[in-house]
């Protein structure tokens, strides 16, 4: 099934049930009035949730569904989990990692290949998929970084990877907006960072597991991601192609010395594909690639009015997440 929320009344937002091809919606209030809730009381509501899924899917539910393209076209669409108890980023694509590492003539430690490497962000905010991505300065290096993330339930502290499989409840796309100029003084520091990071959009909808069919196995989404940038095609890496880690072994990694609760969001870092001809998620690695081979880093970060897009299709061509359409603006208090 395909959940999202809606704007309001609460900083929560409000949970909807979305049918397949993300064209009508259904309140699911009277079920779980937000994802928070939802996730909280799994068990007991998951099955409901299916139902009025299944039902909207078979056109039941007409007289109470609303469109929602209408709704994502009006900015009305939050973050399906507009605000998240925990966020903890991976990387689970040793290429972005190596070309960050070639280009300033270091190499990847070997314990990385074997040990995951994770930062705890900021996730009091996440941004809808239409909310524009702000900041006080273009010399900040904006960059968007697409990835997968997993929205788990409740995970026990010391959780195998396979324990970690089934408390994963829904899927979705990230932008994991960063700002490359001020990561590097905060990295020097020796205590990871805290400006780097800006908010982060999250898809319009989060899908359980089994929307993805075969395309989804071993912990890994095995489909392309599409990232167009001043709308030009930036990059299409598959995200099943050379991650080292999965998302099992990422939210196990997470849950090694805490529990982690019902709406932590686990992501998988920016994806990345050893073949350069698929492209890339993130400008940060477009520009290491040109240092290296053409020793200049010609494409530019964001700047204010600059669009993003970040969109998953299936092996149909047809999208599974909807997609993150961000501008960058200039922050206004």
């Amino acid at each position: 099934m395909k959940l999202a929320s809606l704007k309001g009344p609460t900083r929560d937002g409000t949970l909807v049930v979305v049918n397949r091809d993300l064209t009508r919606a259904v309140a699911a209030a009277g079920i779980a009035p937000t994802m928070q809730h939802a996730l909280e009381n799994w068990d007991a509501v998951s099955r409901r949730l299916k139902d009025a899924f299944e039902s909207l899917e078979c056109g039941n539910e007409m007289r109470h569904a609303f469109d929602f393209q209408d709704a994502l076209a009006k900015g009305r669409v939050a973050a399906p989990l507009p605000r998240a108890y925990e966020w903890l980023d991976g990387s689970a694509y040793l290429s972005h990692v190596e070309r960050v590492r070639r280009a300033r003539n270091d190499h990847v430690p070997e314990s990385f290949y074997r040990d995951p490497l994770m930062y705890q962000g900021g996730a009091g905010d996440m941004m809808g998929p239409r909310d524009p991505i702000r900041a006080l300065s273009e010399d900040w290096g904006v960059d968007l970084e697409g990835e997968i993330g997993a929205i788990t339930g409740d995970v026990p502290m010391g959780a195998s990877a396979a324990e970690a499989a089934g408390a994963i409840r829904l899927l979705t796309l990230v932008n994991d907006v960063s700002f490359r100029r001020l990561i590097p003084q905060e990295l020097a520091k020796g205590f990871g960072f805290v400006h780097g990071k800006g908010a982060n959009a999250l898809a319009p909808v989060a899908v359980t597991p089994d929307e993805l069919g075969n395309a989804w196995d071993g912990g890994k989404v095995h489909l392309r991601l599409v990232c167009h940038v001043r709308g030009k095609w930036l990059g299409s890496p598959n995200a099943g192609v050379g991650a080292t880690f999965d998302l099992f072994q990422l939210v196990a990694h997470a849950a090694k010395t805490r529990e982690l609760r019902a709406g932590t969001l686990v992501g998988t870092g920016t994806v990345s594909n050893p073949d350069t001809q698929s492209g890339y998620a993130c400008l940060m690695e477009a520009r290491l690639v040109e240092q290296v081979e053409d020793g200049e880093a010609r494409t530019p970060f964001l700047a204010f009015g600059d669009s993003v897009r970040i969109e998953m299709l299936d092996r149909d061509e047809a999208t599974v997440f909807g997609a993150i359409e961000q501008r960058v603006e200039k922050y206004e208090r």
